[in-house]
């Protein structure tokens, strides 16, 4: 059994920065991918950054030169450094991880307003 324990969501004014941390545990042999992907409300699940084992990353278009996707092999964690964020940011983020099977974080809530 793996679990994921996201942590680091909550309310900020436009321009503010956050840093989503996910934890994995458990039964854990290696892990490949890891990323962060979000759910907007009336919309459908997107990808946010993706970094590999080998730590090349990946961006959507709207965080590039924003966020910044990191990861700490030796405490199965990823990090999601969000600076400059916008009203357009707010989302439930969700953490994800290839072992190579997939596990879903349960969602923190990030809440860009003035």
């Amino acid at each position: 059994q793996v679990q994921l324990v996201e942590s680091g969501g909550g309310l900020v004014q436009p321009g503010g920065s956050l840093r989503l941390s996910c934890a994995a545990s458990g039964s854990i042999s290696s892990v490949y991918a890891m990323g962060w992907y979000r759910v907007a409300p009336g919309k459908q699940r997107e990808l946010v950054a993706t970094i590999n084992s080998g730590g090349i990353t990946n961006y959507a278009d709207s965080v590039k030169g924003r966020f910044t996707i990191s990861r700490d092999n030796a405490k199965n964690t990823v990090y999601l450094q969000m600076n400059s964020l916008k009203p357009e940011d707010t989302a439930v983020y969700y953490c994800h991880i290839t072992t190579p099977y997939d596990y879903w974080g349960q969602g923190t809530q990030v809440t860009v307003s003035s």
